[in-house]
């Protein structure tokens, strides 16, 4: 048999990728959490651990032993909280994985409140616009452009959002009128760079905007958005960060939108633990809740 408290040591470790990090979390030495890892990976005869520059990453072992290991945790916080009556301490590292835009303009913003809520809960943020593997243990939670079709994932919709075509007000003031879609040739666009454009939901500009002379592109919204924003041609921003922008005007809304749906999703193995719950109804409520924001109506 093995000491069952040792799996509190092992996954603080697993979240937090250092004995340091791991240790100042559950208020102990270093080589404390250095030990009970290697007591457990003993008396389990498995290396639950690879050690590299960056840190701490688990073996297949490790990622076996991670799901019934957070198990057990959601279960002695429910037996806490059924039998003492009290709320389980809700704790500990989650990892959110998010498209660019999202994450820096949305979700981002909302962390203090989150704060208020959950104090002991950190968040880390992962936005960028590639695909995170839950299954791996990437993230913790994922918002996706998609429904996943396959795989233990339990998913849910969050929220609709749409983007449109926009123009810096002193550019447009300098360039040729626009009054029809035909206008639209005699003007540059900011774009992605197409050969890496990672994920087919991304492949909306062509298909929106017949033709194109493309000045500038960048994988990176935040730098389409300040090229845009600083006049250097037009391009397809998401409403919600053009929302409170006073130098960006909408162009032709009637003929150019494109709409999108935000999806969460989250391994079934960690839906019920309490700190990943936390996260997700909290993600679910600000997005669901933000519709005129997320849509720019």
């Amino acid at each position: 048999m093995y000491d069952w408290d040792d799996l509190r040591y092992f996954l603080e470790l697993s979240r937090q990728g250092k004995l340091v990090r791991a240790a100042a979390r559950l208020q102990v030495d270093h080589t404390t959490v250095s030990r009970r890892i290697t007591a457990l990976e003993t008396q389990l005869n498995v290396r639950l651990f690879d050690k590299s520059p960056r840190g701490y990453q688990l073996t297949d072992a490790g990622l076996r032993l991670l799901p019934l290991a957070e198990q057990i945790e959601t279960q002695s916080n429910q037996l806490y909280q059924d039998i003492a009556g009290k709320d389980a301490w809700l704790a500990g590292t989650v990892r959110v994985a998010a498209p660019e835009a999202l994450g820096s303009q949305v979700i981002a913003q909302h962390i203090t409140e989150f704060r208020k809520l959950h104090p002991d809960i950190e968040i880390e943020l992962v936005a960028e616009t590639r695909r995170m593997s839950l299954s791996k243990r990437e993230a913790d939670i994922a918002i996706s452009f998609s429904r996943p079709e396959s795989g233990r994932l339990i998913a849910w919709k969050l929220c609709d959002y749409r983007l449109r075509l926009y123009g810096e007000r002193d550019y447009l003031a300098r360039h040729a009128p626009i009054t029809g879609p035909e206008d639209l040739a005699q003007h540059g666009f900011v774009s992605y760079i197409d050969d890496l454009i990672v994920m087919p939901e991304l492949r909306f500009f062509d298909s929106t905007v017949k033709n194109a002379q493309v000045v500038f592109r960048s994988t990176n919204v935040s730098a389409q958005y300040n090229a845009i924003l600083h006049g250097v041609g037009l391009g397809l921003v998401h409403c919600f960060m053009a929302y409170q922008e006073d130098r960006l005007q909408v162009i032709l809304p009637q003929q150019i939108s494109v709409e999108r749906t935000y999806w969460l999703l989250v391994h079934e193995d960690l839906r019920q633990v309490a700190r990943v719950d936390a996260v997700c109804r909290f993600l679910t409520r600000i997005l669901s809740h933000n519709a005129e924001l997320m849509m720019g109506d």
